[in-house]
């Protein structure tokens, strides 16, 4: 077999490698190179033993590359198959809704204030809104804040909640909160009491005061005297709940259903409750009302009130959704259309707001809050440097499946870096920095390095080397390469002694020619310290470095760098110490 083929397919396994690559974590996949070697060449098919250690050998070769350096490489050799992937990312679109009628489409997304929503949260929001876009229709946010006691909301919650949606570019038609509409729930329960659809219990309810409580009276559950009296007692009954003459697990109101019902958490569910708010005051009504609806009775009667036409939940509601039937049916309403979507977990993250809550208690010194880079929320990802865009990417990617989706931080980076990668300018920060003297250098060497080489509005800096100028390293270049010549990126190249670089030869041809590595340096006369926050796991790990001052003029236009063979990194805070927050690589 000749040479010609064996490089023709050494260079066509190669360019897919690095794509495939590139798009998944940064590792490519051997079979579907292969695949696609084979469909540019066919001709090969029956040589393929022969040559798949040259198309393993391109593969290796790919997956040894940073992600930086795959983009680089597809940029400059074929930046049509970056244009051809941009395309098909944008023509992704969701599948279409069951009976949506263009114009008609009402979504709506409905959080609990008790947290701030965390990007398993942002799945149903993103959806919704973007179903209601696509059908002109509308969307709808509505605040369940229904239960002061168990899941007591936060007032500050209702707006960090509206801030993150709106951060997420996420607009709303209209906005309800549950608490100020407890009249009409009031209202709805009367007439269904009046249908012969609900009915109070004083019996089935001892000790119950949460809803965790009444989920287990129920299922030992015994019809009471009350089930099959007329409207009129259950009616006075009921006025005596709204009035307060019952206390907390006194009395509830019962939705009728079957009582032959497989799943017994759903014979004769709980509409209403009583709460005792001078205890548990609820943060806007105070202690105004003392019977309270349950979820799925105040979701099943707005969502028929406020004309939702698509629900898009999570699958862990589909028994709520069983529940909320029935109110349905009792009235004759029309029941909206129901797409369950599984859960989505960002790996490695901590998302569960009962368990983010408890750790900001139990650790207050050790956690910055719901925004904390460690967390899932979606302030915390704000915070963090992940952009509004590469969530939404997301989501419509993972779109309205049943199955539970994990995201890899990997996967959201990948997106965030197509997003921040050609607008963040490159910077030099010298972690654990190692300081030189420049030895025997003949003249000043004047180096002027591009903020961006594909970027050029980023605009550049110059820096001038000269005789006894002081410059820093990373300690990991200078134990790897002490002894060795290396080239200072953009200048010349230097033998790297014990505490000096001294002079070696000028030329970027000659360090290929040495196999010199090209480090990156600042300059210590113009460098200031920094820290940079770098998120790992549970921990928070402080690196020190130095940091090129040249950089200063774009805080404030940019608030997203790249630093030179390390990563993205976020702007923090430029006093008493310019702070970062590592991003992703």
């Amino acid at each position: 077999m000749g040479e010609n083929i064996e490089e023709k397919v050494y260079e066509i396994a190669l360019k897919h490698a690095v794509l495939n690559a590139y798009k998944h974590e940064g590792k490519a996949d051997l079979k579907a190179v292969v695949g696609k070697v084979i469909a540019e060449l066919p001709s090969i098919r029956n040589s393929l033993k022969t040559l798949m250690s040259i198309i393993q050998k391109a593969v290796e070769d790919a997956n040894k590359m940073s992600t930086q350096e795959q983009r680089a490489f597809l940029e400059g050799k074929y930046p049509e198959l970056l244009s051809e992937e941009r395309r098909k990312e944008e023509e992704k679109t969701l599948p279409p809704l069951p009976n949506a009628i263009e114009g008609k489409v009402v979504t709506r997304f409905a959080p609990n204030p008790d947290f701030v929503i965390h990007i398993g949260n942002s799945r149903v929001a993103i959806l919704s809104h973007e179903y209601a876009r696509m059908y002109k229709g509308k969307m709808i946010l509505r605040f369940e804040d229904t239960d002061p006691r168990t899941k007591k909301p936060m007032i500050e919650a209702y707006n960090l909640i509206k801030e993150d949606l709106r951060w997420l570019g996420i607009k709303w038609d209209e906005e309800y909160i549950q608490s100020l509409r407890m009249p009409i729930y009031y209202e709805v329960a009367k007439k269904l009491i009046e249908l012969g659809g609900a009915y109070v219990d004083t019996v089935n309810i001892k000790g119950a005061k949460t809803d965790e409580d009444e989920e287990e009276q129920t299922k030992a559950f015994i019809p009471p005297p009350t089930r099959e009296a007329g409207p009129s007692v259950n009616l006075e009954l009921f006025e005596k709940m709204i009035n307060g003459d019952f206390g907390e697990g006194e009395a509830v109101l019962r939705v009728k259903t079957r009582l032959d019902l497989p799943d017994k958490s759903l014979v004769d569910w709980v509409a209403f409750r009583i709460i005792d708010t001078d205890v548990h005051p609820h943060p806007i009504t105070g202690s105004r009302y003392v019977a309270w609806p349950t979820y799925n009775f105040a979701v099943a009667v707005d969502d028929h009130l406020l004309g939702i036409t698509h629900i898009i939940r999570g699958k862990e509601h589909l028994s709520n959704t069983y529940k909320q039937r029935y109110i349905y049916d009792y009235f004759g309403w029309t029941m909206p259309e129901t797409i369950h979507v599984g859960r989505l977990k960002l790996e490695g993250f901590i998302m569960s707001k009962s368990v983010i809550k408890k750790i900001l208690m139990d650790k207050p010194f050790h956690y910055q809050g719901p925004e904390d880079p460690r967390f899932g929320t979606i302030a915390a990802l704000r915070k963090r440097g992940i952009r509004p865009e590469a969530i939404r990417r997301i989501m419509i990617n993972v779109g309205i499946k049943s199955t539970d989706a994990s995201i890899s931080y990997a996967n959201l980076a990948a997106e965030n870096r197509k997003i921040i990668e050609p607008i963040s300018p490159r910077v030099s920060f010298v972690w654990s920095p190692v300081r030189l003297k420049i030895k025997n250098l003949p003249s000043c060497i004047k180096a002027t390095l591009p903020f961006h080489p594909d970027n050029p509005a980023l605009g550049s800096r110059s820096y001038e080397l000269c005789e006894n100028d002081e410059v820093a390293i990373t300690m990991e270049d200078y134990k790897l390469f002490n002894g060795k010549i290396i080239r200072l990126m953009e200048t010349a190249n230097f033998l790297l002694s014990k505490d000096y670089l001294e002079f070696h030869s000028h030329g970027l041809e000659k360090a290929k020619e040495l196999g010199a590595p090209i480090i990156h340096w600042v300059k210590t006369a113009e460098s200031e310290e920094a820290v940079l926050y770098k998120p790992e796991g549970d921990e928070l790990i402080l690196v020190k470095g130095l940091l090129e001052k040249k950089f200063i003029d774009k805080i404030g236009k940019h608030d997203t760098f790249q630093f030179l063979r390390y990563g993205f990194a976020k702007l923090e805070s430029i006093s008493p110490v310019t702070t970062f927050i590592y991003i992703h690589e």
